[in-house]
């Protein structure tokens, strides 16, 4: 068990992942599923603790379905601005599904933006859970190709003249720097909390917008190593990459989580929402 821990560490490394449950390296697996794949990692479950109970009322936010070009609908959560404008914040979950949780901070991202639609998508098409356990399955069952329709449909949505933010945690954290890369011109910002970076450099040359990389140096999954390769990717690409680095742990910013810190989240946040002023104007 040791051997074969240490392989799947030195995968990571090399920004790789080491399958354990069925004893097969997927180092060259691309950077949209490397995350998905911590699931099958009993360390990585066993250091997310079940989310504390939350349950999230709204007098703005609803639940609406949209057309995804799969041939499907997809769900998420609309905070609509009193005044017409073409900004609009998608919003990522973490790896529980589109739980009350990641609605309040959508809320909180909608009260704090001013005029600006929110949409929290819902990547897991209605499932959610309270369960690591089940967390973890859904979380490896994710089909990127399904989850770029719901972006595309997402976009459709919010129209060709709308320039798209994106901010996730986590699961969502990786979904928003891949979703900023669906959108293409209309994307304007690009907000990523410890999430799984896109490796391949002529992907993130097409990037057409900033990113904000909020990073806990704790975080022994997307860890230094990880950060260190995204940043020459990104400098490599000719892109620009903010990082806004904390002492503190992976998921530090889920007031859910025992490993929450308040200082650092409101820190984080108002970098978040600073950064999407400057460039969502």
């Amino acid at each position: 068990m040791k051997q074969q821990l240490a392989v799947w560490m030195m995968c990571l490394t090399f920004i790789s992942v080491w399958a354990q449950d069925d004893g097969i390296t997927i180092c060259h697996t691309p950077a949209t599923e490397k995350f998905a794949l911590f699931a099958s990692n009993k360390d990585f479950n066993m250091a997310h603790t079940d989310p504390l109970p939350y349950t999230h009322q709204s007098e703005s936010g609803k639940m609406i379905t949209f057309k995804t070009p799969d041939g499907k609908e997809a769900n998420a959560y609309l905070l609509k601005a009193k005044s017409k404008t073409n900004n609009w914040i998608l919003v990522f979950q973490e790896w529980w599904g589109l739980n009350d949780h990641i609605k309040r901070e959508a809320e909180q991202l909608f009260t704090d933006l001013g005029n600006v639609n929110v949409l929290a998508l819902d990547m897991y098409d209605g499932k959610v859970t309270d369960k690591r356990e089940e967390a973890g399955q859904l979380m490896g069952g994710f089909k990127q190709e399904r989850g770029n329709a719901i972006v595309q449909g997402a976009l459709n949505y919010a129209g060709k003249d709308a320039k798209i933010g994106t901010v996730g945690w986590c699961f969502g954290g990786g979904q928003a720097l891949q979703a900023a890369l669906t959108v293409g011109k209309q994307a304007a910002a690009a907000v990523m909390y410890y999430g799984m970076p896109e490796e391949n450099v002529d992907r993130l040359k097409a990037l057409n917008c900033d990113v904000l990389n909020i990073w806990p140096t704790q975080d022994q999954w997307i860890n230094k190593a990880v950060m260190d390769k995204f940043e020459a990717n990104m400098k490599a690409a000719g892109k620009n990459l903010t990082i806004k680095a904390y002492e503190a742990d992976h998921a530090f910013a889920n007031p859910s989580n025992p490993k929450y810190n308040t200082e650092f989240t409101a820190d984080a946040h108002k970098n978040t929402v600073e950064f999407f002023k400057a460039r969502l104007k």
